[in-house]
């Protein structure tokens, strides 16, 4: 290096000499300037970054764009910073710009506050989840199958069979029924006892259900819709039979 500057005469041959060994000539100054404003321009915060180590990247950037000439302004710098930080930094930097005055805000202020607020997050993580994030699945239940039960009773029946009833009702409502007469009276019985018929021993005066007698067909139970007896047949699968009026 003194070799290079022992032939200058004065201070200011010396300092000539020194900033062209340093800083190159015009065409050299251009070239660094043009790729420091590249560096500048695509500037991002990296994964994995802390904010102190981007605060170092980013000003040794502006360092060197100053010494080349180029300066910017402080709101320029710092809408700089905040559109090189990633997407979880959203919420943080758009409070700044509402509450703070963006041309009179230094640098080193600008990454103080985020510091920060990156120290804030770092210990709510290590203390815990929040209460107050939303859960990020619902948990899905499903129920379990019932068992059939072992004893099936006539009013357990299924879809089927009760559908199959409603129609042989219906048909049986439309041939009987007489609209001249009130619903009332159409429920009301006329016959005496005598003319009573049993399905169970075939004999008059009662019902199967008051009959005595053993039953004949122990799959045979009835239950009453309507003012009507209905018999229903269970061979496995139960299904309408016959139904008498009461």
């Amino acid at each position: 290096m003194f070799s290079k500057i022992k032939t200058c005469a004065t201070a200011k041959e010396i300092w000539e000499k020194l900033v062209q060994i340093f800083e190159g000539n015009d065409e050299t100054k251009e070239i660094k300037l043009t790729v420091a404003q590249q560096k500048y321009e695509a500037i991002k915060m990296k994964d994995g970054e802390t904010m102190a180590e981007f605060d170092e990247r980013f000003s040794a950037v502006v360092i060197e764009l100053n010494i080349l000439g180029k300066e910017y302004r402080n709101r320029e710098l710092v809408l700089k910073v905040m559109r090189a930080l990633p997407k979880e930094w959203d919420v943080k930097t758009m409070a700044m710009r509402e509450s703070k005055d963006l041309n009179k805000m230094e640098l080193h202020d600008l990454f103080a506050n985020l510091k920060a607020y990156e120290f804030e997050l770092e210990t709510r993580s290590e203390a815990g989840p929040s209460t107050s994030q939303p859960k990020k699945a619902l948990v899905a239940t499903t129920a379990k199958p019932c068992s059939p039960s072992t004893s099936k009773s006539a009013d357990q029946l299924s879809d089927d069979v009760m559908s199959l009833f409603v129609k042989k009702f219906g048909k049986y409502l439309r041939r009987s029924f007489n609209p001249s007469t009130s619903f009332n009276n159409y429920n009301k019985s006329d016959k005496v006892s005598s003319e009573l018929k049993c399905y169970n021993c075939d004999r008059p005066g009662h019902f199967a259900a008051d009959c005595n007698r053993p039953k004949r067909d122990p799959d045979i139970s009835y239950f009453r819709v309507f003012g009507c007896k209905c018999f229903i047949h269970d061979n496995g699968k139960k299904h309408l039979t016959a139904f008498e009026q009461i």
